[in-house]
């Protein structure tokens, strides 16, 4: 396999966001983890450990039957979640109508109960995470005032971006509006702001996924269902809006959902932009979909994508030999310029005294898979290090 040099890369990789007018993110689940929160694996583990015997009779025989439809070695909540939000569709959440034995009613209250489970699981980590070095990554991308507006989508649905960056006082927005019941104004997210707008310095927010402080609000007489983002809460009161079946990205315009996946596309393909992608593994169909395209269709476009194991750089070869605007990076591999190849630390071409902020010399891999150590590189390429360590230890 050829090898490329990470230390001439790296330099490139420092010169594109030294020049970049505009810098975005995605963050997937290994972003959480890297505060000790559970992986989709871990989450799925403990979920079906909590839930009722009866429902776990219930819950083994549909991974079961997704695993003999799919091909797939393991289940995930999320592959549980969808299969019982499309029973629910097909019969209507009536006691009287069920698929393949499984009524509607069992499986609303199936996906409540997982739902909830989550929503506890992940809300005891949460409390208990320390997000300083996220406060660190927000002081940074605050500091980076070149005009552009802010964005981070993710799939993650816990709330640690919006306690680190509620700790540093930077206002953010997600395409809720009120204070009451904030509910969602997709026009609130269809317009990009201009520089004369006050909010052109607030970061976006965009949860792909949903979170854990959004709710479903039942029709009443007066209001059709709806869903509402809360404060913190201690228990959900209402139906719990987290990782959406595949129809609600094509049947409801009214739900963030959707609204974000336009916000995303509009966001990939308008402009000069750096994309960095960390934590992600590319497990979406719909996600990578907006991606790919906006690789084929914004040659102004260049996307980072920093993987924490090499076998996410072998899985992406075949998609990624088609895109020069793309880099993939593992801790032994990347690929290039379309071309799969290993990385070497060679001095004899290139020095670099900083190379310790993403080369690992024991271990000889790169690094920047690891969340936090994206944040130090970042930090300390910025020139306002300083400074911005002062933001994020204030109190």
């Amino acid at each position: 396999m050829e090898k490329v040099n990470v230390i001439h890369h790296m330099n490139e990789f420092r010169n594109i966001l030294s020049y970049a007018t505009n810098i975005g993110f995605f963050f997937g689940a290994g972003t959480s983890c890297a505060f000790d929160l559970p992986s989709i694996g871990q989450l799925t583990d403990k979920v079906k450990g909590s839930l009722a015997s009866d429902q776990q009779i219930t819950y083994d025989e549909i991974e079961k039957s997704l695993k003999d439809l799919s091909g797939k070695d393991w289940i995930t909540i999320e592959d549980v979640l969808n299969h019982l939000r499309e029973v629910r569709d097909l019969t209507y959440n009536r006691a009287d109508y069920d698929f393949k034995g499984l009524t509607g009613e069992k499986a609303a209250e199936l996906d409540r109960d997982i739902c909830n489970a989550v929503f506890q699981i992940i809300k005891y980590d949460t409390e208990r995470a320390d997000v300083f070095d996220l406060r660190r990554f927000f002081a940074w991308y605050d500091a980076a005032n070149r005009g552009f507006v802010k964005e981070i989508y993710t799939t993650n649905y816990d709330m640690l971006l919006e306690m680190a960056m509620e700790a540093n006082r930077i206002p953010y927005f997600d395409g809720f509006t009120g204070s009451y019941e904030p509910f969602f104004s997709p026009e609130s997210i269809e317009m990009f702001p201009g520089e004369m707008d006050s909010t052109n310095r607030w970061i976006r927010l965009w949860k792909i996924h949903g979170s854990l402080n959004w709710m479903k609000k039942p029709a009443t007489a007066s209001s059709t269902e709806h869903i509402v983002r809360v404060g913190k809460i201690d228990t959900p009161q209402n139906e719990l809006m987290i990782y959406p079946s595949r129809e609600k990205y094509s049947l409801s315009r009214k739900e963030p959902y959707i609204a974000y996946f336009d916000r995303l596309k509009n966001y990939l393909t308008r402009s000069e932009l750096v994309f960095v992608i960390a934590g992600y593994s590319f497990g979406d169909e719909h996600i990578n979909d907006v991606i790919f395209n906006a690789l084929r269709n914004n040659s102004r476009l260049y996307v980072a994508v920093l993987c924490h194991g090499d076998q996410q750089v072998d899985a992406m070869e075949a998609y990624a030999n088609a895109y020069r605007n793309l880099w993939v990076a593992g801790p032994k591999k990347t690929i290039v310029n379309g071309l799969k190849k290993e990385w070497i630390f060679d001095t004899s071409e290139d020095q670099d005294v900083g190379a310790g902020m993403y080369w690992n010399y024991s271990d000889e891999e790169f690094q920047l898979g690891d969340f936090k150590k994206l944040i130090d590189f970042l930090i300390e390429n910025s020139g306002r290090k300083n400074v911005i360590e002062e933001i994020a230890h204030a109190k």
